[in-house]
């Protein structure tokens, strides 16, 4: 189920009926617009007329617009990035599904990963359109603003961002103005000219105000329009508008407290009374202000509140719903506190009730604890929890808020909110907080006769609203201290508490049970338990797609495939990636389809490697790419880059896979999966297929290896790839030493992989030890562990394990076909080497490797390839069916990826790189 999307905050204000233009501001707008500039910044405190400003200037600009009012909640970068895909698709209907579906997952990606994949879906966005943030203010959350700042780097060049805010946001300002990419409108420059002063009083006010009252009242506000707008308001009908405009100076709090109390107290008593009361509401539409002040007025009240000019938004083309201007709000709750202090938590405790009946769990819950009816709060936020987790809203920072808001005693009595709590601290990365809310929890459970019972009057004090979730308890409070034993690497205590959560959970908790067996599977995967950690693992996927958590299932089956190949069982690998492939694409879960089934592709990609189909591995890579452009689990984009760097390596292309390497290892996002194969020790494999034998050195002694560590499945691709390199050296200066110590290694090595079943490691340990023997000249003894090899290998068709090995392999398989070593699939190991060395220098056509830190989009790659035949921007449009404007903007990137200023540097850069 999706998060519900207020659609207010997707309105785009009308320009309003009445208005000062503002022809000067408009061109700026519209030249940084031509100009194809990034941002447009529109910074001044309240009252400026910032957001009436921008409504003015889309109406005319020609271009379809976004608009995403922000308010706190979107602090939450789930729900930032929520509504900000849901203000895209008001004009791309369509726009970040897969996205979407991401953000829903009990696990969802990397920020940069959803953008990564947001970006990709707006390039194909076929017209230039603006998206607006405004109260951007609001805003005070380092991941939201790193992910705007992220979002505003790779921008899409059809698309132009404007932000409205009070206060500067955390982002590269300066950079952009370096680089022209910038316009800004400040308060010297939103402020009313004295022309625009007149227009203002005189016309929209209807004042007829003298030339020296005007410039009098313009010195005193200093253009300031809400101001201006203020003093109108206090001057309709009075008699002495000079004696007014001489009496009230100072800053702009100073002014706005003095002309709202001149508002008020000149306003019919209803009038004023509605306006106070009223002021508690976000937002107002005529039965909630019913039941806030208990009359009946409140549409007629909106209504000659707009028509009066009053600081009365519309947010919806009916005005239903309006809200006030948010300074005159603040002063306007300020004189209700004054006035009416005990009158306000009743009205937000009216405000509240109304909200529950009309379905607004956020907005009744935030409301009751403004009226400071705790009680009553706890047992709404008790009864909210368990329906946001399942719609999988991302409402840790949104639990986290109201809990805080509690105060703990009454948190203490209530033992589902305990758990609660430690489950949203855990979300929120409050690891160590977790322990004392759940020893809390306990406390209570240890009172009522039996976990699994009613509770009982003897736990006294106790409060239990959702008896279902009780129930659950004892096997949550374990699943908790299970996942956060396994966040701190403790696997013994993981797999206490996991095996507690079986022993305790509900048969029907199906996603509690997953989530444990999962656990258990991970614990045996780290101790190098294979058949255990494949059991476990298909059972918790079994039981989380029961529960209806398909990303998690989805999750899961990457894990068991990983298992599998480690166990040599490609085709069982290869079954659960197509059978996850297919719950990503089923009827029902199109908000998945893109993330899961990309995910599948990429490990598709490389059980076709080592079936030496490098064309389809390649064609797999290609479809999660456009599937969702890396936008899938947060192991995905570096599992993208490090299958990709593999057929690199196959092509013999092996600067392009240290290239992607390094890609990975910064893309490189930790889960709760052991990393069994590091970049830093594939990057080693790659530097000793290169012959860069000193890296390789300088790698192993940073890693502290040797020939007698002691082994661990862990570090088991580590001591492999150290054989790999004392192997290396040997063949190069022969150290009869050296080779010693690789023999025994090996030996141990797979003494240990056969104890734990990890049949893909004993093959490859299998030929490193046939090579090593074979680089002494012991040909009897090398046939053995190669024959061994082969016959593990064929059921499953390994082929690059013997292929990437060269010559040296080639010459021992000629050996082993000569004896009759398991003839057929020698030959075909033969056949395979023959065919490669024919098509040695006829290779397929790969996007070539990119050494820059931010590499060419294939778009990019297009475009420098015809500029580079000497086409014209408006010749490549043509070409490609694609904007003038959108070239120039492809250029732009192109240019500044490359570091150059023309297209003459561009293309000798571009040569230099092996880009052309």
């Amino acid at each position: 189920m999706s998060t519900p999307i207020l659609a207010t905050k997707l309105y785009i204000p009308p320009p309003r009926a009445k208005i000062v233009l503002r022809p000067r501001l408009i061109e700026r707008l519209n030249e940084g617009l031509s100009s194809g500039r990034k941002l447009t910044l529109i910074s001044a405190s309240a009252g400026f007329g910032k957001t009436t400003l921008v409504s003015e200037w889309i109406a005319t600009c020609g271009r379809p617009v976004a608009w995403l009012s922000l308010d706190e909640g979107d602090n939450d970068p789930a729900r930032f990035l929520t509504y900000l895909i849901a203000a895209l698709q008001t004009i791309a209907a369509n726009i970040g599904e897969g996205v979407l579906g991401a953000l829903q997952s009990p696990q969802p990606p990397s920020i940069e990963s959803i953008l990564t994949a947001l970006l990709n879906e707006i390039t194909t966005i076929p017209d230039n359109f603006i998206l607006v943030l405004d109260d951007y203010h609001i805003i005070d959350s380092k991941p939201v603003d790193n992910a705007l700042a992220f979002l505003l780097e790779y921008l899409p060049p059809q698309m132009h961002l404007v932000i409205a805010t009070r206060e500067d946001p955390p982002l590269p300002l300066a950079r952009l103005r370096v680089r022209s990419q910038l316009t800004e409108l400040r308060a010297a420059d939103l402020r009313f000219t004295p022309v625009e002063t007149a227009e203002f009083l005189n016309q929209m006010m209807g004042l007829n105000l003298s030339a020296e009252n005007i410039a009098a009242l313009e010195a005193r506000t200093e253009g300031w329009i809400a101001g201006l707008q203020l003093a109108a308001l206090s001057m309709q009908g009075n008699k002495d508008v000079s004696g007014f405009i001489r009496e009230f100076a100072g800053d702009h709090r100073y002014i706005v407290n003095y002309l709202v109390e001149e508002v008020l107290q000149n306003q019919p008593e209803p009038i004023r009374r509605f306006l106070l009361q009223t002021a508690i509401l976000d937002k107002l539409n005529g039965p909630l202000c019913d039941a806030v002040t208990g009359k009946e007025e409140g549409n007629a009240q909106l209504e000659a509140l707009q028509r009066g000019n009053f600081f009365v938004i519309p947010l919806d083309d009916k005005r239903n719903w309006y809200r006030y201007h948010h300074l005159f709000a603040d002063v306007l709750r300020m004189h209700l506190m004054a006035e009416q202090p005990d009158q306000v938590p009743v009205l937000h405790r009216r405000a509240s009730e109304w909200y529950e009946h009309n379905g607004s769990p956020d907005n009744t819950i935030r409301h009751a604890l403004a009226a400071g009816d705790f009680e009553r709060a706890a047992t709404l936020v008790e009864l909210a929890v368990p329906e946001m987790r399942r719609n999988r809203q991302g409402a840790t920072v949104t639990e986290l808020g109201w809990l805080r808001a509690l105060p703990d005693e009454l948190v203490h009595f209530r033992p589902v909110l305990c758990v609660d709590y430690a489950y949203a601290l855990f979300g929120g990365g409050e690891v160590e907080a977790v322990e004392a809310r759940l020893r809390d929890a306990e406390r209570w459970l240890d009172m009522t006769a039996g976990a699994r019972e009613r509770p009982k009057a003897s736990a006294e004090g106790m409060i239990v609203v959702n008896e279902e979730e009780f129930r659950r308890l004892p096997g949550m409070i374990a699943l908790l201290r299970a996942a956060r034993a396994l966040a701190q690497g403790d696997m013994p205590e993981t797999a206490k508490n996991a095996r507690r959560v079986l022993d305790l959970a509900p048969e029907d908790a199906h996603l509690m049970l997953g989530g444990a067996a999962s656990s258990l599977g991970l614990v045996a995967w780290t101790s190098g338990d294979l058949d255990t950690a494949c059991r476990m693992t298909a059972d918790g996927m079994a039981s989380v797609r029961r529960a209806g958590y398909i990303s998690s299932a989805i999750g899961g089956a990457i894990v068991l495939a990983d298992i599998q190949i480690a166990q040599g069982h490609l085709h069982e690998a290869m079954t659960t990636y197509e059978r996850a492939l297919q719950w990503a694409t089923e009827p029902g879960t199109p908000a998945l389809a893109v993330r899961g089934a990309a995910d599948m592709y990429v490990g598709m990609s490389a059980v076709h490697r080592e079936h030496n189909d490098l064309q389809t591995a390649t064609q797999h890579l290609l479809t999660s790419q456009a599937l969702g452009e890396l936008a899938g689990l947060p192991q995905n984009p570096y599992r993208w880059c490090a299958a990709m760097a593999r057929i690199r390596e196959a092509h013999g292309d092996l600067d392009g896979a240290l290239a992607l390497l390094d890609q990975a290892e910064r893309l490189y996002d930790a889960n709760f999966s052991p990393n069994v194969r590091p970049i830093a020790t594939r990057k080693t494999r790659v530097w000793v297929a290169q012959g860069r034998l000193g890296e390789a050195l300088d790698w192993v002694r940073e890693q502290g290896l040797s020939v007698d560590n002691e082994l661990s499945y862990l570090h088991e691709f580590d001591h492999i790839t150290l054989a790999r390199v004392l192997l290396a050296r040997y063949q190069s200066d022969y150290t009869e030493g050296a080779i010693s110590g690789v023999v025994g290694l090996l030996e141990r090595l797979l003494k240990a992989a056969e104890e734990r079943g990890g049949k893909g490691s004993m093959i490859e340990i299998l030929v490193l030890q046939a090579l090593a023997y074979h680089a002494q000249g012991d040909l009897p003894a090398a046939l053995l562990p190669l024959q061994y090899a082969l016959a593990l290998a064929e059921p499953q068709g390994y082929i690059r394990m013997f292929l990437d090995e060269g010559s040296s392999m080639r010459q021992l398989l000629r050996e082993a076909s000569a004896r009759k070593i398991m003839p057929d699939y020698t030959d075909k190991l033969l056949a395979t080497f023959e065919a490669e060395k024919r098509k040695n220098e006829d290779k397929p056509d790969l996007p070539p490797a990119q050494p820059l830190i931010e590499p060419l989009s294939q778009r990019e790659l297009k475009i420098l390839q015809l500029i580079a035949q000497g086409l014209s921007n408006r010749e490549i449009g043509e070409r490609l069916f694609l904007a003038l404007d959108t070239i120039k903007g492809h250029n732009r990137k192109i240019f500044d990826k490359l570091q150059v200023q023309s297209r003459t540097e561009a293309i000798a850069r571009a040569r230099e790189l092996g880009l052309l």
